[in-house]
């Protein structure tokens, strides 16, 4: 497992410098982009914010989590790819675990991040 984190790690430090370099903004700029849409959307539905609908039990946390996660799958796929295409070029190896994570770090918090907020201001100024 130390493997695991070290060399990402060591990966992210490098892909600073390297080729790619703009999937690490490019990344969190598309997964805002798409939670700024969605918080849009829950505001013009008159829905609350994702995470305030995350406490409605687990019925209700189930469906939630599926809405979310529909919303930024494809962007999730996307950013997968792109982060094994820059271990192919940049290391001439791939690491699919490295991969998901880098997605997991890169897109979902930006998305997170952006909806809600979104949604309180978007129902503020209506």
């Amino acid at each position: 497992m130390n493997w695991f984190f070290g060399g990402f790690m060591n990966d992210l430090h490098a892909a600073w410098h390297g080729p790619l370099a703009f999937r690490l903004i490019l990344q969190p700029l598309l997964a805002a982009a798409l939670g700024v849409r969605a918080g849009l959307q829950d505001a013009k539905t008159g829905r609350p914010p994702l995470l305030e609908r995350l406490g409605n039990g687990a019925t209700a946390r189930r469906r939630v989590l599926r809405e979310g996660w529909a919303d930024i799958g494809r962007l999730f796929i996307i950013a997968v790819v792109a982060d094994l295409a820059y271990q192919l070029i940049a290391n001439q190896q791939i690491h699919p675990g490295q991969g998901l994570v880098a997605a997991l770090v890169l897109a979902v918090p930006a998305y997170i991040l952006t909806r809600g907020p979104t949604n309180r201001i978007a129902r503020r100024r209506s």
